[in-house]
């Protein structure tokens, strides 16, 4: 339901157009007319003197309208044939928000062979597979999937859709939320339900990290969110079992799409902070660029991985791909040792459900300490050379 136009007070003096900050309204035969990019901020309405526009009061929607739309529904990205960590991290999360919510967890599977990945995720424990096979979805297109994935959400109507924030579930999400006219919230650190009103609760950073806000829509279904790798545990998996597989017809043509894969070149990402099981972070107290060197040195001791604070990218020390925090990466290592990291919030929020953390710190009150597992109050560059020796002559 949009804005309403009424033509018989219209009178055509264009003080609505004027006010109008999306260009969401133009003349046509001296009368106003609605354009698709309004977006119901109400300021149209505001400056109308005759009263001709009528804004709709969406607050009159009430839970009973969305009774048709049930069930938790993740999105299934693929890469290389299975699928992707992120997705089988939200299966276990979607499986306890259905649970309160008496429904089951459902995938949404998109591709052209699907039949591996079905076998893998019947490991795990859902309800069933909604999926759509075709050759345009061998290799992800924002309008093929967006388009394949309406016409699912459209016919099976899910309450809840889960995406993994990855560039790939970024770009879909954005498209798919954008076509379904439903709230999408990103970046998303936790997840709960409000059983009475079955609405997802969706708790995020803002305002740089400095508040963390819970954020539910309340208006539209379905419910969407984005969440981080690793933000939640993987769970574990099963053996194979029998997991229905709704089957939709593919209406998708490679003649109406605009972008055409060409080549597919795999990335060669040197840091792949997202699956490192160990993590050695710095911070501005390791004191100058070069002592990443020796932090490098006991990430490959130990097999694991280098991150950094913000800071220390801002100052230009290291590559923004090494960045944890919550404009980096969000990490859940087995150990995380965060090196002359004081512990702003927003680093805390990409590396704080790591299952062990020891910080190294000169300051005893530095934040890092209030999640730490084991913390070391002294000089990072005094300590971590003895570590060093220590683990060579083992």
């Amino acid at each position: 339901m949009g804005l309403k136009i009424i033509s018989s007070k219209c009178v055509g003096c264009g003080l609505c157009i004027k006010a109008c900050p999306f260009d969401a309204l133009k003349l046509v035969d001296k009368k106003v007319v609605v354009l698709s990019s309004c977006t119901l901020c109400g300021l149209c309405v505001d400056k109308c003197k005759f009263e001709a526009i009528e804004k709709p009061d969406r607050e009159t929607v009430k839970p009973e309208d969305f009774k048709d739309f049930r069930g938790v529904w993740v999105f299934v990205q693929v890469d290389d044939g299975t699928p992707h960590h992120v997705t089988l991290e939200l299966i276990g999360e979607g499986k306890k928000l259905a649970e309160e919510l008496g429904v089951g967890v459902s995938c949404m599977l998109l591709g052209n062979i699907i039949e591996p990945v079905a076998h893998e995720l019947s490991r795990y424990d859902i309800e069933r597979i909604y999926a759509v096979k075709s050759p345009e979805l061998e290799r992800y297109r924002t309008r093929a999937f967006v388009d394949a994935a309406i016409g699912l959400i459209r016919e099976h109507r899910p309450e809840i859709v889960l995406i993994g924030a990855t560039s790939t579930g970024r770009d879909f999400a954005g498209g798919l939320a954008t076509v379904l006219r439903t709230g999408l919230t990103a970046d998303c650190t936790d997840l709960a339900v409000e059983v009475e009103t079955r609405s997802l609760l969706q708790t995020r950073p803002a305002f740089g990290g400095n508040i963390m806000a819970t954020i539910k829509s309340s208006r539209n279904r379905p419910q969407m969110a984005t969440v981080r790798p690793k933000v939640f545990a993987m769970p574990h998996p099963g053996t194979e079992r029998d997991v229905e597989v709704v089957l939709s017809e593919s209406t998708i043509s490679g003649d109406g799409q605009p972008t055409k894969v060409l080549e597919w070149i795999p990335s060669r990402e040197g840091v792949n902070l997202a699956d490192a099981n160990v993590i050695v972070s710095g911070g501005r107290g390791i004191g100058k660029p070069e002592n990443f060197a020796v932090l490098k040195e006991l990430a490959d001791l130990l097999g694991g991985a280098v991150g950094a604070s913000r800071a220390t990218v801002d100052a230009g020390w290291i590559d923004y791909s090494h960045q944890v925090g919550q404009t980096g990466r969000t990490v859940r290592p087995s150990l995380y040792i965060a090196c002359g990291i004081s512990g702003a919030v927003q680093h805390l929020a990409g590396m704080k459900t790591s299952d062990v953390i020891i910080a190294i710190n000169r300051d005893p009150d530095a934040p890092i300490f209030n999640v730490a597992t084991y913390g070391y109050v002294g000089d990072v560059m005094d300590i971590v050379p003895r570590i060093i020796d220590k683990l060579k002559n083992r």
